[in-house]
């Protein structure tokens, strides 16, 4: 077999089956498009609710006097720790329980939590409220990957996940458009008297964007559930006890129960003593951190989230040894996984900080920034994300390893763009170039969500994208952001740390590289692999 010839596979041949609900009525095409269509707009408020942060950072610095290394931490880690965490018990109620009625409840708590940012106060108060917005949109993603995956086929899956990923770029930009857009007339006017409530123009600009969510959510709950696994043949079982297993899944993860769990699970001496080992170990690392750099906050958040996701690893190996092995024993969604980290890394990093660079070293005004740089990364993202989508399906209708080649090209393209953007001294060019390198930056998300649904079981595939997400959240948006903070104040120079925060795309091209090394091994030995380890109805 030819490696071109091993990319083809078998839907492809064969005619495409219809989805079905899980009242037996067939899902047509057009119903799946507007479910598509809908859970695009999710994401598009999932977005607004985490970007707005970046039109906003300069009044929140302002107002409650903090710096670079704070705001990383308060877009970032604050919000990147409690998605990524909550998100693998949710991503495991998401593969047991109504993925549409799961989506809706976040929705409407990451609504509220987004709202009620608006009311912060202190840096604290604002901090714990963006905690609760991670909390609610870690709902989100993990079971709208799989819902996607349970209408569309294979062969379309890399375009649909791009799709429904384009929200990310419609709502950064809407949220650059509309935070500018507020807190410049809000400020202005009430410049000369006591605003209502003594609110300030970046906090109306929370509640503007939270609190139409609630309306959304109650939409979202009215979409059809689709059979889980009826398009490849494999369709899971319906769980019983769906709260039961996410119960146990939430004590898997949360510290202290994480070593109850174990107890109760009997996982035996030498599993307690790897955990309290672990935590030994990340906790002295933390402390050594929050000594050598400063902000223990964020050491300290990271290390309990990095001390939930060994504690999960474990409890997935007693739990489950087929998708404890599919999810974080093959080489491929190993590599891929931290190979597309680093993409986000750089995307979240320079994405974050892009608004602040044009303010605070072109004099440009929030208002102009949020109306040209919203508009530019919307469409630009939006172009990209699908156009990303569209190229690897069709790459890998050729290649087995054609949607992990769209990533390598993400990883190399945008470098010499961002250069000349961070070190031109006109403004307009800037602008400019901010469209291709927009676009470029982007073209990863879909053939990243695609890969993981490829490499696991339909019954796991909410699990494994809770734990991608896991590991991009956190090289991502925990690091990105934060890191590239850190270096300004370090440097005094936001445009040279900026620069320095692109070495993070080289990291990701390496392991892309050693992903598409292994892809077709892995993809070919995963039903047996599986069935050797227990996996039924194979």
């Amino acid at each position: 077999m030819q490696r071109g010839e091993a990319a083809r596979v078998p839907e492809e041949a064969a005619p495409e089956p219809c989805a079905r609900d899980v009242r037996g009525a067939t899902i047509g095409p057009a119903y799946a498009n507007y479910m598509l269509g809908v859970l695009v707009l999710v994401y598009v408020f999932n977005f607004l609710d985490r970007q707005i942060v970046s039109i906003l950072a300069e009044r929140i610095k302002h107002d409650l006097g903090v710096g670079d290394g704070e705001i990383g931490f308060l877009y970032g880690t604050a919000f990147a720790v409690f998605y990524a965490v909550f998100g693998i018990p949710l991503g495991r109620l998401a593969d047991v329980w109504d993925r549409r009625r799961l989506i809706a409840l976040g929705l409407g708590f990451w609504s509220v939590m987004t709202a009620l940012s608006g009311l912060a106060r202190s840096f604290t108060h604002l901090a714990v409220a963006r905690v609760g917005v991670g909390i609610g949109e870690a709902s989100a993603s993990p079971s709208a990957f799989s819902l996607l995956s349970d209408l569309f086929p294979a062969s379309r899956r890399a375009t649909v996940l791009a799709i429904y990923s384009s929200g990310i770029y419609l709502g950064a930009g809407l949220g650059l458009f509309i935070g500018g857009l507020v807190v410049d007339r809000w400020d202005l006017a009430w410049a000369a008297a006591d605003p209502p409530l003594g609110l300030r123009g970046w906090q109306v600009a929370f509640l503007v964007v939270g609190l139409p969510g609630l309306l959304l959510a109650l939409w979202v709950a009215t979409l059809r559930e689709p059979v889980r696994g009826a398009l490849d043949g494999i369709e899971a079982a319906p769980e019983p006890n769906p709260w039961r297993e996410f119960a146990r899944e939430l004590r898997a993860v949360v510290p202290p129960f994480t070593l109850a769990h174990l107890i109760a699970e009997h996982a035996g001496p030498r599993a307690v003593a790897t955990n309290v080992a672990s935590a030994v170990l990340i906790a002295a690392g933390a402390a050594a951190l929050s000594w050598l750099i400063g902000t223990p906050a964020q050491w300290i958040a990271l290390g309990v989230g990095l001390y939930a996701a060994i504690s999960w690893a474990q409890a997935l190996a007693l739990r489950d040894r087929p998708a404890f092995a599919l999810i974080l024993r093959t080489p491929t969604l190993r590599d891929a996984n931290l190979g597309f980290s680093f993409l986000a890394f750089t995307g979240y990093g320079i994405g974050f900080w892009l608004a602040p660079f044009l303010i605070r070293v072109h004099g440009v005004s929030e208002a102009e920034v949020g109306l040209v740089l919203g508009g530019t990364s919307a469409l630009a993202g939006w172009l990209g994300v699908t156009f990303g989508g569209v190229l690897a399906d069709r790459w890998r209708a050729t290649h087995a390893d054609g949607r992990l080649r769209v990533g390598m090209v993400t990883a190399l393209a945008p470098l010499p763009l961002a250069l000349a953007l961070l070190f031109t001294e006109s403004t307009w060019l800037v602008y400019v170039l901010s469209f291709p390198l927009s676009l470029t930056t982007s073209l990863w998300i879909g053939p990243g969500a695609s890969t993981v649904q490829d490499m696991v079981l339909p019954r796991m595939r909410a699990s494994a994208s809770a734990a991608y997400l896991l590991v991009i959240t956190f090289v991502g948006l925990a690091l990105g952001p934060y890191t590239i903070g850190r270096i300004s104040v370090a440097l005094g120079d936001l445009r040279l740390a900026m620069a320095f925060g692109l070495v993070a795309n080289l990291a990701g091209a390496f392991f892309l590289w050693r992903a598409m090394r292994t892809l077709e091994r892995d993809q070919a030995s995963m039903l047996n692999r599986a069935r050797e380890l227990g996996e039924r109805g194979l």
